[in-house]
């Protein structure tokens, strides 16, 4: 049975779908999903299963400056939608599932 949604979960639905809101961040989201196929041509820095993409990736794909993918990610984190791990000089960011399952089911719930 699903639990009733409070003004915690509407706020951070709210902040995940405005973070969702850019077309480039959505598509680095939709990137996110299949990071073995999306990023195939780059050699992974570390296990993409457990620590998902290298910014450095994210920006070759995407063409945008790299302090700029720094923000839109970020901004991504922040929303809870991405985790973050860095391994040396890099971060990698892969998708947050359980909060996608969880915003998912929010909008499923929404009137």
């Amino acid at each position: 049975m699903a639990r009733a949604m409070d003004d915690g979960d509407r706020l951070d639905a709210v902040e995940a779908l405005k973070a969702l809101a850019n077309p480039a961040r959505l598509q680095i989201m939709n990137w996110l999903r299949d990071p073995h196929g999306e990023f195939a041509q780059w050699e992974p820095i570390a296990d993409r299963d457990e620590v998902g993409v290298c910014v450095s990736h994210l920006q070759a794909k995407s063409g945008l400056a790299q302090s700029t993918v720094s923000s839109y990610m970020a901004t991504l984190e922040r929303a809870g939608l991405v985790r973050s791990t860095r391994i040396g000089k890099w971060i990698h960011y892969k998708r947050d599932e359980d909060t996608m399952s969880q915003l998912a089911e929010v909008l499923r719930g929404a009137q």
